[in-house]
């Protein structure tokens, strides 16, 4: 039934590629989960319902490429950047879908890349898990899915010369991490993710026109044009998508997406102002138009859509260039240019140590915490200006990380909100992010603000403890719980062991030059953390105490908490120190009571965001909204992505074996290389986009059981349906909260949330029941229509609790 993979740089497997979801005249492939014997089926659940969808089985996505496609991207290419030299250029997206299966497979190379990939996953908490994930998972979130068989079967079929082409190798590779619906395990084939994406050009959004019915799906520009002032125009719904029923070919279609939950993978095919107010570092229009992980499969040449009243808006889909084409003829080219590597990417950890050039194609000394993806400038210049569906902000962070707000209008008086996006997805933003929220909640107390509204929209993760510092300044007396573990293997256990010995000879003082505080600060160093009962550990071995736990009794370490008052946060947070722990601070007051305060969300959240979601609802016992989600009206969860504590960028793996062998002695170097660490080389890296495990599985204080959160299904207290004006003005999310918590007339469709008798007026109660509303003098309108130009770019993972679009 369920597989295990030596992970082993010889292994071998199965043979049989990704059984693939056809839609019939869609023009798209969605591969099924593969869990051999289950059946080759895709199951999506609706409510408390399963409905199993049956499709065709063909084979793994390919096409006929005509012999001279890359040519035409070229001359498509040039041609772009004369008329238009400072855009991306884009093509046909049939084109550069011919061109990418056009380049040839080298199997030698695909051999040594899965080779070279094993040994990072033994980092993997959750590989066995995913096999089986217990019933309830498998019910409502995601079936169960055999990651290590199917890697196995990958090795297998390179060597059968089974693939037809490098792109054909690379999406099944980039599938094996994406089925996992986990947003911490990440490969990005050069292939795949380095090239070229897709993109549709209309975005749509789901909402329920009076705020009680299902959602329906609608063209976002006409919801935006009945928004802003156009009384005459009612949008009707699209009831149909390249001739199947909407709902089901976005249903299959949100798949494509990292997160787990369904209802937040169906949330994020659309267009939401939270996630434009990130820039290109956020899901951009939504996956059903090519934003985030949407922007990788290959959409077919053309999108049809259908609407209600009868008429019919068909457009052609693009290819977006993320590299030159200059001087391509074929696919040969292709590979030749971009795809070749040096002899330096088979160096491990010892020729690393030998080699001048180490500092540069790994990450050197550092706790993977300092910094966040992306680190393109054009995310920083795309979000320097506030949010185009967000109404002026009281306090903004630059990147538009976090941002505060005073909500205006009769009844809401005494209502802040501090709309949370990111736990800061970018390097050297920590410090900017701490402040804004200080300032805001002393902000809303000076001006009489007795209820506040956390709006975790978007919110992909960032900085652990920056998760744990907006805790700590919410509810000051109470100690952040965060319980962990790693998966205990070899790699880890030489890694621990000796980066104690080494970090054992320091005084443990920010006096320090960075590469002692690297070794200090880590958690590869046990006296970094402390215990489940907020004790010191003794030593390497007390901290770890490696024990069989999970489906195939797995070893994993004991229960590690973060140690909030260290000396050294400083080094794993940015700069900063939590408020009320550390470098003589104390803990103030409680600035809002628990019952005045609110978390709300779209189910994006995931990692630090599930982190502070976790101390809010089970530590302060704060109430959750969840808001949108299929077509149901039926409770839905509020968190939806990746609940695992830590991500690991491989790059922060290999710098830190490397880091810690180069100041070991000449015996431990020796035995390392003897050792499992002595299979670790860059070739992935060279290879690949982006790179990431999940190192840290979560556990709550409340919830007596050894499954990690990542498969604890946990409904929210409401669930709020996106209406019109929502999706265009993001401070009628706010309202319709404010309305069903406070104010006595509650959104809810499923679950309450309300607290005492309420002070809802009949002016508010008329004023959310109108469908249409003039938004135009509270967003910025132009800001809007342009973003729908908005891209997700890839960046450069390298933060700790963070899960990339």
């Amino acid at each position: 039934m369920y597989s295990r993979l030596a992970l082993v740089a010889s292994t071998a497997g199965l043979a049989a590629a990704y059984p693939q979801v056809n839609l019939p005249g869609v023009g798209i492939t969605a591969t099924s989960v593969y869990t051999p014997p289950i059946p080759t089926t895709q199951t999506f659940y609706r409510g408390t319902g399963g409905v199993t969808i049956t499709p065709n089985i063909t084979a793994a996505p390919t096409s006929t490429p005509t012999t001279d496609a890359c040519a035409k991207v070229a001359e498509l290419s040039a041609s772009f950047v004369s008329a238009s030299p400072a855009a991306a250029p884009s093509v046909p997206a049939q084109v550069g879908f011919e061109c990418l299966n056009s380049i040839p497979f080298n199997q030698s190379a695909a051999e040594d890349l899965v080779d070279a990939i094993l040994p990072y996953i033994d980092w993997q908490t959750t590989s066995s898990y995913l096999g089986d994930p217990g019933a309830e998972y498998a019910e409502k979130v995601q079936a169960p899915y055999d990651f290590l068989g199917s890697l196995a079967e990958i090795r297998a079929n390179v060597s059968s010369g089974y693939y037809k082409s490098e792109y054909e190798f690379g999406w099944t590779l980039y599938r094996l991490f994406q089925l996992s619906h986990d947003g911490h395990l990440v490969y990005f084939p050069d292939t795949v993710n380095g090239l070229i994406s897709f993109g549709r050009r209309t975005p749509l959004v789901s909402v329920s026109p009076d705020g009680k019915s299902a959602p329906r799906p609608y063209l976002y520009s006409d919801v935006l044009s009945s928004q802003l002032g156009n009384g005459s125009f009612t949008p009707s719904a699209v009831v149909e998508i390249d001739g199947i029923e909407a709902t089901e070919f976005l249903e299959v279609w949100s798949q494509y997406g990292s997160l787990q939950d369904p209802d937040a993978l169906y949330n994020n095919l659309f267009y939401n102002p939270a996630q434009i107010a990130l820039g290109s570092s956020g899901a951009g229009t939504g996956t059903f138009s090519g934003g985030g992980r949407g922007r990788w499969p290959y959409p077919g040449p053309t999108t049809t859509l259908t609407f209600e009243n009868g008429t019919v808006l068909e457009t052609e889909n693009y290819a977006r260039l993320l590299v030159s084409f200059a001087g391509i003829r074929n696919g040969a080219d292709i590979y030749n240019t971009y795809l070749t590597v040096p002899p330096e990417a088979f160096d491990g950890v010892a020729e690393l140590a030998m080699s001048d050039a180490a500092s540069s194609t790994t990450t050197t000394a550092g706790n993977s915490t300092t910094s966040a993806a992306p680190t393109a400038t054009s995310t920083a210049a795309s979000t320097t200006v506030p949010a185009p569906g967000y109404p002026s902000p009281v306090v903004r962070q630059p990147l538009n990380f976090n941002s505060g707000y005073f909500l205006e209008g009769e009844g809401f008086e005494d209502v802040a909100v501090l709309a949370v996006n990111s736990f800061v997805g970018a390097a050297n933003q920590q410090v900017s992010f701490k402040d804004v929220n200080t300032r805001f909640i002393a902000a809303a107390k000076a001006a009489g603000k007795k209820k506040l509204i956390i709006d975790v929209s978007a919110n992909g993760g960032g900085t652990i403890l920056l998760g744990y510092d907006l805790f700590a300044q919410l509810f000051p007396t109470i100690l952040p719980y965060g319980a962990n573990r790693f998966r205990f293997h070899e790699a880890y256990d030489l890694l621990g062991q000796q980066t104690s010995e080494l970090a054992g000879q320091f005084e443990r003082t920010l006096d320090q030059n960075q590469t002692v505080l690297d070794l200090l600060a880590t958690t590869f160093n046990y006296r970094t953390d402390v215990d489940v009962n907020y004790e010191n550990f003794e030593s390497w071995d007390d901290k770890t105490s490696p024990t069989a736990r999970g489906p195939l009794a797995d070893n994993y370490t004991s229960i590690i908490r973060w140690n909030v008052s260290d000396i050294l946060t400083p080094e794993n947070s940015g700069g900063i120190y939590i408020t009320g722990y550390g470098n003589g601070s104390t803990p103030g007051p409680q600035p809002f009571a628990t019952e005045d305060i609110i978390v709300v969300y779209d189910g994006y959240c995931a990692s630090t965001c599930t982190i502070f979601s976790e101390f809010m609802r089970r530590q302060a016992g704060v109430k959750t909204i969840a808001l949108g989600g299929r077509s149901t009206t039926d409770i839905i969860q509020a968190v939806g992505g990746v609940k695992g504590t830590n991500s690991y960028p491989w790059t922060f793996i290999l710098g830190s074996l490397l880091e810690t062998y180069e100041n070991s002695v000449e015996s431990v170097k020796a035995a390392w290389r003897e050792s499992a660490i002595g299979r670790y080389n860059q070739l992935p890296l060279f290879r690949g986009i982006n790179y990431v495990v999940n190192a840290r599985d979560g556990f709550s204080n409340v919830v007596e059981t050894e499954t990690p959160l990542q498969f604890v299904y946990e409904a929210a207290d409401c669930r709020i349906l996106y209406t019109p004006a929502m999706v265009v003005d993001q401070s009628e999310v706010w309202r319709a909260v404010a309305d069903s918590v406070w104010g006595g007339d509650s959104a809810c469709v499923a679950g309450d949330v309300a607290v005492g008798n309420g002070t809802q007026t009949t002016t508010r109660k008329q004023r959310r029941s109108v469908g249409k509303r003039n938004v135009a003098g509270n967003v910025d309108v132009e800001g809007i229509w342009r973003s729908f130009d908005l891209e997700t770019e890839n960046g450069v993972l390298d933060t700790d609790g963070y899960m990339l679009p």
